[in-house]
């Protein structure tokens, strides 16, 4: 089954690009190649690109928080688990302090250091890192593959309260909605929204061997969705000879 999640909003949206750039970092370092590890590096500055552009610190903390008190609505209940649910708590309020606790915005203690900003300068230009514009930069690539892994985990960890308390506040949010098939006659879909209650993550899952490809749009009280199948020339089309079943998750 193939994933597709949608957000519902700017801040999720964001959230969702930092954990999909997170995640390719934490592949590419673990390489050895120096191509590997130059767009590690590239990937780590894209991360500050993002983290910087909204104040996604005080979202997630309102997250957080907000997830904290819901957990802690549900203590003395006979029905939860106490151990459980101490666990989760711990963990929020972990990542939380975590998070809280770092200084600035995120990436502020790699913009400190004036050699990586000078590779972050170029970087965006075609061709711009090669062995004349930025010899230290040609030498490091051939240091020794521990030393570069030693090096790019060393900077990834000024990020890492940040992945943290992103990875838990989004784990949070996807185990909070509740998957139920679907079915999309003639490859369309709509649903509405419940009034009342605020979505912030769709989450849809098809079966890859249908060669169907959805595409998505929402607001707060209606989701729309279109099944696509590409045809000879790579262009989507509304598959209208299918009544398509996926699985539909709402997460709030």
């Amino acid at each position: 089954m193939i994933l597709y999640e949608y957000p519902f909003n700017e801040s999720i949206r964001t959230m969702l690009r930092l954990e999909h750039l997170f995640k390719r970092l934490e592949q590419l370092a673990t390489r050895e190649t120096p191509v590997d590890h130059h767009y590690a590096l590239a990937t780590l500055f894209e991360i500050m690109d993002v983290a910087s552009r909204a104040d996604i610190k005080s979202d997630l903390l309102k997250e957080l928080d907000r997830y904290k008190h819901q957990f802690e609505s549900y203590l003395g209940n006979p029905a939860i688990q106490e151990a459980v649910l101490q666990q989760v708590l711990q963990r929020i309020d972990n990542a939380y302090q975590g998070l809280n606790h770092l200084q600035g915005k995120a990436g502020q203690a790699l913009s400190a250091n004036d050699w990586l900003m000078s590779i972050r300068s170029r970087i965006s230009i075609p061709g711009g890192t090669c062995e004349f514009d930025l010899p230290s930069y040609y030498a490091w690539q051939h240091e020794p593959p521990v030393r570069r892994q030693a090096d790019l985990q060393q900077w990834a960890g000024t990020l890492g309260p940040l992945y943290e308390a992103l990875s838990l506040m989004l784990s949070l949010l996807r185990d909070a909605g509740v998957p139920h098939m679907v079915a999309a006659p003639g490859g369309q879909f709509q649903h509405s929204l419940k009034e009342g209650r605020t979505y912030l993550l769709l989450r849809l899952r098809i079966d890859p061997s249908l060669g169907l490809v959805p595409e998505i749009s929402g607001n707060r009280l209606m989701v729309s969705l279109r099944l696509m199948r590409q045809d000879a020339d790579g262009k989507p089309k509304l598959a209208t000879d299918t009544d398509a079943g996926f699985e539909l998750t709402l997460c709030a």
